[in-house]
């Protein structure tokens, strides 16, 4: 044999090796927004499963910045050994990617996407004082008055925006944009009456729905949830491509082996499915995810192509 050939052969095996026998020491998990959030909390509770099934630490570090661009190109420049991974998702990965300054990674050929994590609906709630009780008496409203109707949404780009400009597209209605810095200014201005109706995170604006503060007109679930079964989603209301989630995920550099993606993806499923894993998720409408690595790998490209078009229409820009 070759002498070069020998030495790659050499490297391959025990390269092999190091997947098999990994983790090893430590493993890093970059959350890149700030701590409290659901990236970070995400991330912490996973961290902790994955170090009782694997027997070693999970270590996660905040590095915010950029909606999550900063984190999120430092564990694409390192090494793809499985010890500096990523909480992945939306912001990151697919909304980030098409503003107009872009991301200095490609969101596919610079990762190893491991495995889908889930993430909270948005809601579609309006003020009580507003005259619909439902989805289709809000798009009625809407066209009987265009553009009078306001709503408000965490901020430019966020999928609280995206799924009202969908929601608007689809129904054909003038709803005008109120962007906050952030969820909790746009649901205290919409209890306070400032906008008409505010499209967000669920887990942002249940207190409020609960209270009656707030009247839900849609999820954009799949499916009812179980502790707000009274709310019916979008597509049950007639707008069934209005499925969407503030989803967060698990990546990795790319080239990440297999032997690590595998394993990382079926420890990441267990930990899903544990009962108390389960009943925090639940408190935030989150949904356990059962995809494969390849699948989550598809499902990340699909969403790239699905959203695409509704950020470079909704005008929204780089931070």
């Amino acid at each position: 044999m070759p002498r070069f050939l020998f030495a790659l052969a050499a490297l391959t095996a025990s390269f092999t090796l190091a997947a098999q026998d990994w983790p090893a020491r430590p493993v890093k998990i970059v959350a890149p927004f700030a701590p409290g959030g659901t990236a970070d909390t995400l991330g912490r509770l996973i961290a902790q499963k994955l170090a009782d099934q694997l027997k070693e630490s999970f270590v996660v570090e905040n590095r915010a910045g950029a909606g999550g661009v900063v984190g999120s190109e430092f564990v694409a420049k390192g090494p793809p050994d499985g010890y500096t991974l990523v909480i992945s998702g939306i912001a990151s990965h697919v909304i980030a990617p098409h503003l107009p300054g872009g991301t200095p990674y490609d969101p596919l050929k610079d990762f190893t996407h491991i495995a889908l994590l889930g993430g909270p609906p948005a809601v579609f709630a309006v003020n009580p004082s507003v005259p619909a009780k439902t989805l289709k008496e809000f798009v009625a409203l809407a066209k009987k008055e265009p553009g009078k109707l306001t709503y408000g949404s965490p901020g430019p780009g966020t999928q609280g925006q995206l799924v009202a400009e969908y929601f608007k597209r689809l129904a054909g209605i003038d709803v005008v944009h109120v962007p906050y810095k952030g969820a909790s200014q746009a649901v205290t201005d919409l209890m306070g009456g400032q906008i008409n109706a505010v499209s967000t995170t669920l887990s942002t604006a249940a207190g409020q729905i609960k209270g009656g503060r707030a009247r839900a007109l849609a999820l954009s679930s799949a499916e009812r949830l179980p502790d707000y079964a009274d709310i019916p989603t979008f597509a049950e209301q007639g707008y069934p491509d209005l499925v969407a989630t503030v989803w967060f995920s698990l990546s990795g550099p790319a080239g990440l082996p297999p032997e690590i993606v595998d394993k990382l993806n079926a420890e990441v499923r267990r930990a899903l499915e544990l009962s108390d894993v389960r009943a925090r998720l639940r408190h935030d409408g989150i949904v356990p995810n059962r995809l494969d690595a390849k699948e989550f790998s598809a499902f990340v490209a699909d969403e790239l192509r699905r959203w695409g078009p509704i950020v470079r229409a909704s005008g929204a820009k780089n931070e």
